[in-house]
């Protein structure tokens, strides 16, 4: 079923992807970049608007609303192949499956989103990676090979929406293979065997990285590494330095080579004992930037001033206080988007207690704030 936008699309006079660049690079814009990061799955049972038009995902729900385009291909840069996903058991409840992973979770019965109750670890000693890695992190596996031309193809130098290529995860899948727990007792206990896990993620990127940046013009590169929590990283600052910051510098040093010099990374949490190791890696935008787990947008623009670029910001606590709670949150962002370098949407997916008409208020006051019109005054 196609689905029909509910809005029409911001004016404006440039492309999606002039706009996208000027803004990353602090040139003169027709208009800030309108995008959002999604919703909550539960958004797509409750919310009136998105089941009375069939919006099911977050996918759909872009197009519903007309937001700006905005792209990222990536590439086959973990397990090949995944674990084999099975439910082992359930309940009334709940039920415990093996993800794809290695990892015994307990979920919800009734799908609502969660963070899993992760019980065991498919890797947990070093003959454990070493058997994990010989048979599903092979750099040679047929599954990693990308066909470039079909992508040259389906995004054109002619197109006018910004694309941009993944460069996976160094450390937060690794996080997700081992647990919270275990990456942490992992450090200390096994740290040659994490090392040698950091260095296989880069290395099956950067082989992914070599097939593509030679035959596709990106407009910039993303990251997922989901690694820090409220009270900072869930590993030392040491190690991240030492060992996830160098392979992020081999990384940049092939996207630089291609002229990509935007690279954002989402991250959720306090990102700020490790930044300045992120940006000596080369990655310089945070997304989608937690206000409530970090700091105001301002705080880390005014410290880092043009070096850094924020996508996201917007306090999703906020969205659900409403039309003045968000009203006076979205003043505090107006000179950030007028600097430049920074893209005001929710910071992480937004949750079902904001009410869809909150919402809908947030989208035109955004639009009225931001948009062409406010930009012509």
């Amino acid at each position: 079923m196609t689905i029909k936008p509910c809005r029409q699309k911001w004016k404006g006079t440039m492309t999606d992807r002039e706009r996208f660049n000027n803004q990353m690079h602090y040139k003169p814009v027709d208009r800030c970049f309108n995008m959002e990061f999604g919703y909550w799955l539960e958004n797509f049972k409750l919310w009136p608007l998105f089941v009375e038009n069939n919006v099911t995902n977050n996918t759909e729900a872009d197009i519903f609303f007309n937001f700006d385009e905005f792209k990222v291909i990536g590439g086959n840069v973990w397990l090949a192949p995944l674990f084999p996903q099975s439910v082992v058991s359930e309940n009334d409840t709940s039920k415990i499956i093996m993800n794809g992973d290695g990892l015994l979770a307990e979920i919800p019965k009734d799908g609502h989103d969660t963070i899993p109750h992760f019980m065991k670890a498919s890797v947990v000693t070093p003959d454990d990676w070493k058997r994990c890695k010989a048979e599903r992190m092979r750099r040679d596996d047929p599954a990693r090979k990308v066909d470039f031309k079909a992508l040259k193809t389906a995004h054109p130098l002619t197109r006018n929406y910004p694309l941009g290529v993944s460069c996976g995860s160094m450390i937060g899948k690794i996080r997700d293979m081992l647990t919270f727990e275990g990456l942490a007792y992992a450090v200390y206990d096994y740290p040659d065997m994490v090392e040698d896990m950091v260095e296989t993620c880069c290395t099956l990127v950067e082989d992914f990285l070599d097939q593509v940046l030679a035959h596709i013009d990106f407009d910039f590169a993303s990251g997922w590494e989901d690694i820090c929590f409220k009270n900072g990283p869930i590993v030392s600052v040491d190690f991240f330095k030492n060992v996830v910051t160098p392979r992020y510098k081999r990384i940049h040093r092939k996207l630089k080579a291609a002229g990509i010099d935007i690279w954002y990374m989402d991250c959720d949490g306090d990102v700020r004992p490790i930044l300045p190791y992120f940006m000596e890696g080369g990655i310089n935008c945070l997304f989608p930037f937690e206000v409530n787990g970090c700091a105001h947008p301002a705080v880390l623009l005014k410290e880092y001033d043009k070096d850094l670029r924020i996508m996201g910001g917007v306090d999703k606590l906020e969205l659900g206080k409403g039309p003045k709670a968000i009203q006076a949150y979205l003043k505090t962002l107006i000179p950030l988007v007028e600097r430049g370098g920074y893209i005001p949407f929710c910071d992480h997916r937004c949750p079902p207690n904001v009410k869809p008409e909150d919402y809908l208020y947030y989208l035109d006051l955004k639009e009225q704030m931001f948009g062409l019109a406010a930009y012509r005054a």
